[in-house]
């Protein structure tokens, strides 16, 4: 089947079409993806009206079924992200989507972006069920296991900010632009992580949740107390920062992997998704946690980590296979936790 993919859920304006065989395995024809940074950059982050215009100008303007060689009446469907996510941009998406199912007598599929990232991993290297999953991304920081399509286990979660989120302010309190996870971890190649003493919250309990506020204070103070800051400051800052960070999601997932072992039983790969994920220190830890539970770590291309249509593509089709759609009716949502995503037994239950 052939699947086209919209998605608009925050600062990219992406399409693609993905092809998924009888048998399971995934290609992508088209994944094209326009860029916002450049006009969010001068406020240090993402800002909602200003993203929703440009995904109105933008969406129209991607080429990705001329790039795939396709006509519309060659597709099996219709899928765009509906949440979560900034609302007016998923509106604009979601709306695109509609139009193009109706005028074309398609199904629709309405994606949730997480089950999007948490289903990547099958795209890429047909990983099978059940697996872990760790996402970490702006907007999300969330360990899940994932059991089947539309069959997801919450195991543990942020309680305040997401991860990518925490990089950001990290770097915009350092002055040091947006976005501001990769410009965080350049900076902190050429640090010394143990030059401040920074809190690694949440570490050592039972469940498996994060927390990121406490930290992101400590490190103003930190720079309040050393202020004016020089490039050697800066680099320190941010490596212990980063150092932090690492140190909490090797304690994190530990316990993760625990409760998905008590619940689930063995994984058959630690997964990794989310544009944190691209982070080669964080990458480095995962692949020690992996190691430690006899399992592999499953990471999707930089590319695909990232927000990206040809992975809500591959969810519709995955969606699709087992006959999950859903009616023209169907509503954006600014919030939509994973285990609120229909799978096959609730539609048998209707």
């Amino acid at each position: 089947m052939n699947i086209l993919g919209i998605e608009t859920t925050c600062d990219e304006t992406a399409a693609a079409v993905v092809s998924r065989s009888d048998d399971g395995r995934g290609r992508i024809l088209s994944n094209i993806v326009l860029s916002q940074i450049n006009e969010h950059a001068e406020f240090g982050g993402v800002v909602p009206e200003i993203a929703a215009r440009a995904h109105v100008e933008a969406v129209d303007r991607i080429k990705a079924m001329a790039e795939a060689q396709m006509s519309f009446g060659a597709l099996d469907g219709i899928a765009a992200a509906a949440g979560p996510g900034l609302i007016g941009g998923v509106i604009v998406g979601l709306t695109t989507a509609k139009a193009i199912a109706l005028a074309h007598d398609k199904p629709l599929l309405a994606v949730n972006h997480l089950e999007a990232h948490a289903l990547t991993a099958r795209l890429t290297d047909g990983t099978a069920f059940p697996y872990c999953l760790f996402l970490a991304s702006g907007g999300h920081t969330q360990i899940l296991g994932v059991r089947g399509v539309g069959d997801y286990l919450r195991l543990g979660g942020t309680v305040d900010d997401a991860i990518g989120e925490a990089f950001d302010k990290t770097a915009k309190l350092l002055g040091l632009g947006y976005p501001g996870g990769p410009l965080v971890e350049k900076e902190a190649a050429r640090g010394d992580g143990e030059r401040f003493a920074l809190p690694r919250p949440m570490t050592g309990r039972a469940d498996a949740d994060f927390s990121f506020s406490g930290l992101k204070t400590a490190l103003r103070l930190e720079a309040e107390k050393i202020a004016p800051l020089s490039d050697a400051d800066v680099a320190d800052l941010c490596a212990s920062f980063q150092q932090a960070v690492v140190d909490v999601v090797k304690d994190r997932l530990r316990s993760g992997l625990r409760l998905f072992r008590a619940q689930i039983g063995s994984p058959n790969a630690l997964v990794c998704a989310g544009g944190v994920a691209a982070n080669q220190a964080i990458r480095k830890v995962l692949h020690r946690v992996a190691f430690e539970v006899g399992t592999e770590l499953v990471a999707p291309p930089p590319a695909l980590c990232t927000d990206n249509a040809a992975m809500i593509a591959w969810a519709g089709a995955e969606r699709l296979a087992v006959g999950l759609t859903d009616p023209l009716e169907v509503a954006a949502r600014a919030r939509w936790p994973l285990d609120q995503v229909a799978k096959v037994k609730d539609k048998l239950e209707v």
